[in-house]
């Protein structure tokens, strides 16, 4: 319905009009045609005359009433109305209103979907959680995010590449193989194990599958585990210089051994969660500043050339100051190593460099700090730092029995994203990390997601569609099969479903808004009103005692809710129930 009525209104502007091609123009880029919130300001509304009016400094009711007079000869219009300071509402013709019902389910799954994205190119990154233990229920609110945030981009007509970027080449690697190797050797107790290492059970099975490699004697574990340093970092990096040194091989099969056991762990507990990744991008594929013709090389150099990369104190910083950053950035270090930051700039100039329109990262919060450092280095690398959006998303903080779960993973005492998927499934789980805006926190109460009533939403929301599906039984033990036509809503001798009709019809819109804004809670808020609306109509109308004709409206108006529900929460990676 959009299209139609935003096709008539440009050829009203182009042809119509007499409007300068300029004004013409602006007015199109800034306009908007929208399905009403409610049925008493007519299906359709547009804000042309307001628009107009500010643009040509005219009298935007005038211009509303000029565009009104256009549009009223159409066969799908009714009546129109203008409203407020220059907006039009438009109430549709009924049988033109009647079909949006015949046209969204022969579209069936496709309903909501468009090609908005003209094809674009996509990447999203997300989750990238370091390879050193597995995923906590923090971590669960960026994967729901990202997954669902692409499931909505690719319904929206844009390609769409996700991706998992996996640090395996910094210091965090390094504590958890040296974590390992003292399991290994029986280095201490729990209660003396280093603060900085990771002390979970996963620890103690990867030492067990080395046992048969261990090589140092008694007398030099006790000399390298005694007189240790009293600061928690020096510790842990002190062990880590000797183990390394000790013995390098023993060193490198545990890294490796390691990086794989947790790497499959995060793939499997990802997969059970119903997120896939196009791409698995390793860190030490950008390769060493020792290597001439690596990534990481070749984007440090190039800022070089151009004058953004510069040597204080032997160390290579980056001009990041002058886009807002608090200060430069290091580059490499004094003693020749990387940073991690020199490391994201070469992952981020391949990103761009295999052609994609747009980058999206999702993020901690705590990573706020980090954006202007990255668009620093983009523009320094030639490319527009508009290419790439961070959305950044608050942790979510996980209550059960009215207290906090802990979630670090060092600890070894923490709430897993497994854990939570085998506590409430994993739809329940997706449902709420994506039930409030991102950027904002959320507590996540289990109890609540367990709860079969209407404070739980995704049991409200999958009741509705259940609902409709016990309805459609019951239709068809006495019918042959459920109906094709809906006469009684085309006629207009039955009123009782047009609010149900006119909600639905909203679907497609909400999901360009949703893609958009990134916002996939835009969807969930959706679907609550809309079950809302169903249980209401359910409450207030005997269905299977209406007549016939009415029945048969009914049950092609409630099949239109199903569709737009189960449609709504393929979105968001969650699928639909049609028992409870």
């Amino acid at each position: 319905m959009i299209t139609f009525f935003d096709k008539h209104i440009c050829n009203y502007l182009d042809n119509e009009s007499g409007y300068d091609e300029s004004d013409v123009k602006l007015i199109k880029e800034k306009y908007k045609t929208e399905i009403t919130d409610d049925l008493s300001k007519g299906h359709i509304t547009t804000n042309i005359g307001l628009v107009a009016g500010s643009i040509l400094e005219e009298n935007p009711r005038n211009l509303a009433e000029n565009i009104k007079s256009y549009l009223i000869s159409l066969s799908e219009v009714d009546k129109i109305e203008v409203a407020g300071p220059g907006f039009l509402n438009i109430f549709l013709e009924r049988s033109y209103f009647a079909n949006v019902i015949d046209d969204s389910l022969e579209l069936g799954q496709d309903f909501g979907s468009s090609l908005n994205g003209d094809g674009k190119k996509i990447q999203i990154e997300f989750v990238s959680a370091n390879p050193t233990g597995p995923l906590h229920v923090g971590h669960g609110r960026g994967a729901a995010f990202g997954d669902a945030i692409g499931k909505i981009l690719q319904a929206s007509g844009y390609l769409v590449s996700k991706e998992y970027y996996i640090n395996d080449a910094g210091r965090q690697i390094d504590i958890l193989t040296v974590s390992v190797m003292l399991r290994l050797y029986e280095c201490f107790n729990d209660k003396e194990f280093p603060n900085s290492g990771y002390k979970g059970k996963y620890i103690i099975d990867i030492a067990k599958e080395l046992k048969s490699e261990k090589k140092l004697s008694n007398e030099e574990i006790k000399r390298i585990t005694t007189d240790l340093p009293n600061d928690p970092e020096e510790e842990i990096d002190f062990l880590i210089k000797e183990f390394k040194t000790k013995d390098s091989v023993l060193w490198s099969k545990t890294k490796q051994k390691s990086l794989k056991v947790v790497l499959k762990s995060i793939k499997e507990d990802l997969k059970d969660f119903k997120v896939e990744f196009d791409e698995w991008y390793f860190e030490s594929s950008l390769g060493s500043l020792e290597e001439e013709d690596s990534k990481i090389s070749s984007a440090i150099h190039e800022l070089q050339d151009k004058e953004l990369a510069y040597k204080k104190n032997g160390a290579l910083w980056l001009k990041t100051n002058h886009v807002g950053d608090d200060k430069d950035r290091v580059l490499v270090r004094e003693d020749g190593r990387a940073t991690y930051f020199a490391s994201d700039v070469a992952y981020h100039k391949h990103k761009i460099d295999r052609g994609f329109d747009k980058l999206i990262n999702v993020w901690g919060s705590d990573h706020h700090g980090y954006i202007k450092r990255i668009e620093a280095s983009l523009e320094g690398l030639g490319f527009s730092k508009e290419k790439l959006f961070v959305q950044l998303v608050q942790f979510a903080n996980l209550f059960q029995g009215g207290k906090r779960l802990k979630m670090s993973t060092r600890s070894g005492s923490f709430y897993t994203l497994k854990d939570l998927i085998k506590e409430i499934g994993v739809d329940a789980a997706r449902f709420y990390y994506l039930s409030k805006q991102a950027d904002q926190h959320l507590d996540f109460d289990i109890d609540l997601a367990k709860s079969e009533n209407k404070e739980n939403l995704i049991f409200y929301i999958q009741y509705a569609h259940a609902r409709i599906s016990s309805i459609q039984g019951k239709y068809n033990s006495k019918n042959e099969s459920l109906p094709k036509t809906h006469l009684s809503i085309v006629e207009g001798s039955y009123l009782a479903c047009d609010q149900l009709i006119h909600e639905s019809s909203k679907f497609p819109g909400v999901v360009q808004r949703a893609a958009d804004t990134l916002q996939p809670h835009l969807i969930v808020f959706y679907l609550r009103d809309l079950a809302q609306l169903l249980h209401s109509f359910y409450n207030d109308h005997p269905i299977l005692k209406e007549s016939k004709e009415n029945q048969a409206s009914i049950i092609r108006s409630l099949s239109l809710v199903q569709l737009v529900i189960s449609n709504g929460l393929n979105l968001l990676g969650i699928k639909a129930l049609d028992k409870m």
